[in-house]
């Protein structure tokens, strides 16, 4: 929606009293000027000039409001949105107060200035030294792990039979020997049966959470079927241990965050915090009982809410009252499952609570 600001709008009043329609003119001036949650910050500067550490999101934040708004107010249709461009240090994004848009101008000292859109985009292997849209080191761990399946589909999964020298344990640099199809792969990630998630809402099953723990490299084949693979441990999290199940690594990916909200409106629930706890604060990744069957999609934004608690009204015959929920922050969803999505907590002023409820921003 097009932000009028004080000198576009005192033109507009002196047209509107001028013309024969400028009742109906004005009307519809002030229609459009009523405060929307994509409005620019009273305060918002001219310009930023972009540099190395900038996020999408915090530049908007000098901007706008809300930050998830940016696609709306740099003209971003949906067909943009799935093939954005690049943002990089040193170029600069005008604040075009006319037509109420961002536009990004070419690297500090061009002497030209373009009319070019805004539109972020990251990548999974490589940024390539392009800015991200959300802080990337928050999100990359969860970007190809953990996994939800819905059954136990690691079940059959290689797994490993016994750690370097016959330890139950092992962890970087050490042995471990596997056992099962690796499908003439060499790279495999390596999963713990970890985490139940059950719907808060109608205490379903929605999968099953695994958790990663480390990443292993094939050096030596089986040569006969009932005998092991010998691996490396190249990463470990944790110690790997006996019956972990290995995972062939994904090939990497470009993956899109620009935020928008929800095709429709959507009721969800906080379902875990990543890691077991209850709570979870800023840059901390919770699941919802909400997939890609529900809507979701990457770069999906959802406000966060506290269910109101019912007290005793003491003066009405000790009547139970609803307290309202409040609002209190916004959930960027950044991977989808078919039941369940991963979020990353943003902008919050309290802290996030397994319960505590997700909806369509207004």
């Amino acid at each position: 929606m097009e932000n009028y600001v004080k000198n576009f709008s005192t033109i507009a009043l002196v047209l509107a009293l001028c013309s024969p329609i400028g009742s109906s003119v004005f009307a519809a001036d002030e229609m459009k000027a009523k405060k929307t949650q994509c409005d620019f910050l009273s305060n918002a500067p001219d310009k930023h000039a972009v540099v190395k550490g900038d996020t999408l999101w915090s530049i908007s934040q000098k901007f706008l409001e809300h930050a998830w708004c940016w696609p709306e107010v740099w003209g971003m249709n949906r067909q943009e949105i799935k093939n954005p461009h690049w943002i990089y240090p040193g170029q600069i994004v005008y604040f075009d107060r006319a037509a109420g848009r961002l536009r990004l101008g070419k690297r500090v000292g061009s002497s030209e200035i373009p009319d070019v859109r805004l539109s972020p985009q990251i990548r999974r292997d490589n940024l390539g030294g392009a800015i991200s849209t959300i802080p990337a080191n928050a999100i990359e761990p969860f970007l190809s792990q953990p996994v939800v399946f819905e059954t136990d589909e690691l079940a059959n999964a290689p797994h490993i039979v016994s750690a370097s020298r016959s330890h139950v344990n092992s962890t970087a640099s050490e042995k471990v020997y596997v056992r099962g199809d690796l499908h003439d792969l060499s790279d495999f990630q390596v999963y713990r049966p970890s985490t139940p998630l059950i719907d808060p809402d109608t205490k379903q099953l929605l999968g099953f959470e695994y958790a990663y723990v480390g990443s292993v490299k094939l050096i030596k084949p089986a040569t006969a079927p009932n005998e092991a693979h010998s691996f490396l441990v190249t990463k470990a999290k944790e110690e790997l241990s006996v019956g972990d199940r290995l995972l062939a690594v994904p090939a990497a990916e470009m993956a899109n965050y620009v935020p928008h909200s929800p095709s429709g409106q959507v009721n969800g629930t906080i379902v875990s915090v990543y890691g077991g706890v209850s709570m979870a604060g800023q840059n901390q990744t919770v699941s919802i009982n909400l997939g890609s069957k529900d809507g979701m999609d990457t770069g999906t934004v959802l406000k966060l809410f506290r269910t109101g608690v019912n007290v005793v009204d003491k003066l009405e015959n000790d009547s139970v009252v609803k307290l309202p929920d409040e609002e209190y922050g916004t959930l960027f969803i950044y991977r989808v499952f078919n039941k369940v999505s991963y979020g990353l907590i943003m902008g919050i002023n309290n802290t996030t609570r397994v319960g505590d409820t997700v909806k369509s921003p207004e």
